[in-house]
């Protein structure tokens, strides 16, 4: 899907810096303004926005070079198709990630051999999505080959179900992972995405509340995804007039440490997502609040192309500065 940026616009409002920051705001104001207006009408009850300190001392955001990478299910189709894996990613090396995620396989490699065409591009695979595994031997074999890769991170990407018992027996499976992961050498985390936050899996619980209260925080740590958290406080009505403060709450809350996160955007007017920098979030606000180890881009539909977005992605977090 495309939002009317071509790859000119896209890539001149990812490098904008400041300009690029002003119009998010601008577009974030018109947007949360009709969606305050509809919680009023629907009796959501909402706050006034409070403003995040920085909790690390930024005075300014700078995203460390060596911290950006990409999740690669962004790129999927031109993995799969055309320019191809090796292609794509000698394209992504170019235009200057030091780091990739893993998904999707390992495109007729082995992890070692996979490791040896990364390190001749200049790149390192840091981290992976991997489901929570079936049984012991493949629970080995993901983490041998993380090890093999040379990770430092697995996460686990999605886990739906509208029972409770569901969340509580797959929180004992990822404590169960988790310590063996730490015996390789990996951090073993959580990717969130927004029905966490919107299920209501009786008494107003949430899958969020038991994840939070079950996932031993010694072991697991959180990967953040910043627009389903977003889209989660929107949704739910608790973030609906300041989403980024519910999204830092939701970090600040969290027993887990959240060493991750990932970073794709969110129009204004659809609510879809977008390539970083192009819509409406306030990523500054969120990264003044909370460092992580990484800052990693993913547009699950992007805007122009698969490589446009990982374009505009790096572009928009190496240029920060605000």
């Amino acid at each position: 899907m495309c939002y009317g940026l071509n790859d000119e616009k896209a890539l001149a409002m990812a490098r904008a810096g400041r300009a690029g920051t002003s119009r998010r705001n601008l577009l974030r104001g018109a947007a949360l303004g009709a969606l305050g207006a509809g919680a009023l009408a629907t009796g959501v009850a909402t706050a006034p926005a409070a403003q995040a300190s920085p909790r690390h001392g930024w005075g300014r955001v700078r995203v460390p070079k060596d911290r950006i990478s990409i999740q690669l299910y962004t790129v999927r189709d031109a993995l799969n198709g055309e320019p191809g894996f090796d292609e794509s990613l000698r394209q992504i090396a170019d235009y200057g990630y030091p780091r990739v995620e893993q998904a999707l396989g390992f495109f007729g490699r082995t992890a070692k051999e996979l490791r040896a065409f990364y390190r001749a591009l200049g790149i390192r695979a840091t981290s992976s999505h991997n489901d929570i595994s079936a049984d012991e031997e493949a629970l080995k074999t993901k983490l041998r080959d993380a090890r093999e890769l040379g990770q430092s991170y697995i996460n686990v990407p999605w886990l739906s179900s509208e029972v409770a018992d569901d969340w509580r027996r797959w929180a004992e499976q990822m404590n169960h992972e988790a310590e063996k992961a730490r015996r390789y050498g990996l951090r073993y985390g959580y990717h969130n995405h927004a029905h966490e936050f919107t299920t209501d899996l009786g008494g107003g619980l949430t899958p969020w509340e038991i994840l939070t209260s079950e996932l031993d925080p010694r072991l697991v740590h959180l990967e953040i995804d910043i627009y389903w958290a977003v889209t989660g406080g929107i949704e739910s009505g608790d973030g609906v007039d300041d989403p980024e403060r519910f999204t830092i709450d939701v970090i600040r809350s969290a027993p887990q440490r959240v060493r991750q996160f990932h970073v794709k955007d969110r129009d204004p007017e659809t609510g879809d997502m977008a390539d970083p920098g192009t819509g409406m979030i306030d990523f500054p606000r969120i990264f003044r609040a909370h460092r992580v180890e990484e800052y990693i881009v993913e547009n699950d539909t992007p805007d122009v192309t698969p490589l446009h977005s990982a374009d505009v992605g790096y572009s928009y977090l190496r240029n920060l500065s605000c």
